[in-house]
């Protein structure tokens, strides 16, 4: 099957009320587009009628693929398994609120033909949200480009659009706790923004309370940078200092015949450097439980369904005779190999063990001729 121009990766979790928008708005784009294009929709455990109203629509519209998880993974789970379904020659990864508008992506689209990789929606203003939120974000964004060694666009989020090649480097990132604007930053390429202004959500409620937005930055943070480490070491070192300062302070307060001070300040000090050591351990704790999860090497996602999705063929692997047939194959006794020649031993000449000999008598070895003596009688 030809490889589609364009693939549009959105996940959905409880969405039931906002699918029916969604569905028109992206007929037209697609109308508007004029590629061939795919939708991969990536429904994360919805526990409403999301799933039910996929299937519709995937039975109405060919071009529409649905990812259904076993079980809520998450958001950027749910990207992720996007991006690996995605077969386009560009992804573009957007949310289901229609707070992200589908018309900008023909700008994205117009980009991505001018030779970009990475093309992000940066937002001009966020209607519909809290004056906390806009706050927090704002703070977020800007605290976590100071703290990671790489360059992060600031306010954009997950709505953008990557080339084939972004989208191979992407698939090979199997982090546990992911942060995937932040991966697309740090795969690096060609990269520029689309600026737009984000609406309100267009039913439903967000799906990222304030615990949520905590534990995804404490992901983000975790994921690009050391420094809270290096936090710790340097909050130690000043603690250290601090303390040598109070002893040689209570020893001069003590030689000048003044009492050390008592009880009240002995138990702020130690409170203190308690809650300093707690601290410390909750940073070494966030950063070992994110290694011992991600050593375990689970899965990111598990599926439990797919609509209109070919399966990757695998090759076929030969069969392992049952016993059954292994005790009806005929074995042939394999044909011994010819014993090597037996060499045959070639005889060594023997020195005679008896020399030469004077008048009949043999001469030793190794001994030179014997001369005979004239007889005295001969004389």
């Amino acid at each position: 099957m030809p490889r589609p121009e364009l693939s549009l990766v959105i996940p959905i979790y409880n969405e039931e009320e906002v699918l029916p928008q969604l569905d028109g708005r992206v007929r037209e784009l697609l109308t508007t587009l004029g590629l061939d294009a795919e939708v991969v929709f990536v429904n994360d455990g919805s526990r409403d009628r999301s799933m039910d109203l996929l299937r519709g629509m995937a039975t109405r519209e060919p071009r529409y693929k649905v990812v259904g998880f076993a079980r809520n993974f998450g958001h950027q789970r749910a990207i992720t398994a996007g991006i690996d379904h995605a077969r386009g020659r560009a992804v573009v990864v957007m949310d289901a609120d229609l707070q992200d508008p589908p018309e900008v992506i023909l700008e994205m689209v117009q980009k991505w033909r001018e030779g970009f990789d990475v093309v992000y929606g940066r937002r001009r203003k966020r209607d519909g949200e809290t004056a906390f939120k806009l706050l927090t974000a704002k703070i977020f964004y800007r605290l976590f480009a100071a703290m990671i060694p790489i360059q992060v666009p600031l306010d954009t989020g997950d709505f953008r659009l990557m080339s084939r090649r972004v989208v191979l480097a992407m698939r090979e990132l199997r982090e546990t706790h992911l942060f995937v604007r932040g991966l697309v930053s740090w795969v690096g390429f060609r990269q520029c923004a689309v600026e737009y202004d984000r609406a309100a959500r267009a039913a439903g409620e967000t799906k990222y309370p304030l615990k949520k937005m905590i534990s995804f930055a404490l992901d983000g943070i975790a994921s690009f940078s050391v420094l809270p480490l290096r936090f710790a070491t340097y909050l130690g070192l000043l603690v250290g200092f601090a303390s040598v300062l109070y002893a040689t302070a209570a020893v001069l307060t003590f030689v000048v015949g003044r009492t050390v001070p008592g009880w009240t300040t002995t138990v702020v000090l130690v409170s203190f450097l308690f809650s300093v050591q707690l601290l410390v351990t909750g940073v070494l704790g966030e950063y070992v439980g994110r290694i011992y999860e991600q050593v375990k090497g689970r899965p990111l996602y598990v599926v439990g369904e797919r609509l209109n999705l070919e399966r990757k063929k695998k090759r076929k692997k030969k069969p392992r005779p049952s016993q059954r047939e292994t005790s009806e194959v005929t074995v042939v006794p394999a044909v011994p190999a010819p014993a090597p020649p037996v060499p045959v031993p070639v005889p060594v000449p023997v020195p005679d063990p008896v020399g030469p000999t004077i008048q009949g008598v043999p001469t030793p070895i190794g001994l030179g001729p014997v001369v005979a003596k004239p007889d005295r009688h001969d004389a």
